[in-house]
């Protein structure tokens, strides 16, 4: 098992690049999996203007969707043949939306990547979920409910108007500026040696976002977009 991921990989990398640069205009996805997360996303890519073939084996979800969607099937990824019948072979992008079925979620997954498909997302219901998707190959495994509960934790017991962390633990607030960070430029404030944040943005009550340089000074109730290691930029917003 552990030679054929190894064989898998090496195949998949060797391709990549040259399929990605042949490929960077497709707007074309298939969602495999129509349950909540997969619905709103397809729904979403429509709003988007891309052409999604959406894919579940519950014929009453397809139906459901089917009207809102560019194409649509009643079928079982986790058989190769079928993914090739329907062309999903042919799709640069995929995302496998299953969630509950981990065994449903690896085969699709695996066989998608057989099929050589450029940009696999998968959706995990655990870490131990996520990393078993990671070592198959796919290139992108999100953890909705949990990145979600991090996130509101973050909102709930801190003074972060929103919060987005990302995976080598770097993290983007948005927060009020604190009185440190207020009436000079931020060049003279030393927020970046100090705090070892970098403020990108800031908006002003009644004004659009702008980005923030060196000589741009923060006035108090100002609302700034922060940048750093997760722990820095929650220390930071702790000080609002």
């Amino acid at each position: 098992m552990v030679n054929y991921l190894h064989s898998l990989r090496r195949r998949r990398r060797k391709r990549l690049t040259n399929q990605q640069a042949q490929h960077v205009g497709d707007q074309r996805v298939a969602v495999i999996g129509l349950g909540r997360f997969g619905s709103s996303l397809a729904n979403e890519l429509m709003h988007r203007g891309w052409d999604v073939l959406g894919i579940d084996t519950d014929a009453q979800l397809v139906q459901k969707y089917s009207d809102g969607l560019t194409h649509s099937a009643v079928a079982d990824c986790s058989d190769p043949e079928v993914l090739h019948q329907l062309g999903v072979h042919e799709f640069t992008s995929a995302v496998v939306g299953i969630g509950t079925d981990i065994e449903a979620s690896i085969l699709v997954s695996s066989n998608l990547l057989e099929a050589e498909v450029t940009n696999i997302w998968a959706k995990a219901i655990s870490r131990q979920h996520g990393q078993i998707l990671e070592r198959l190959g796919v290139h992108h495994v999100v953890l909705p409910e949990h990145e979600m509960g991090e996130r509101v934790a973050h909102l709930v017991t801190g003074r972060m108007l929103d919060y987005i962390e990302f995976d080598d633990d770097y993290a983007l607030v948005k927060t009020v500026a604190p009185d440190i960070a207020t009436g000079i430029p931020l060049g003279q404030s030393e927020v970046r040696s100090r705090y070892g944040v970098t403020v990108v943005g800031i908006k002003r009550p009644g004004e659009d976002f702008t980005y923030a340089t060196a000589e741009t000074i923060v006035q108090k109730g100002d609302v700034i977009v922060v940048t750093g290691k997760t722990h820095a930029v929650e220390t930071f917003a702790e000080l609002s």
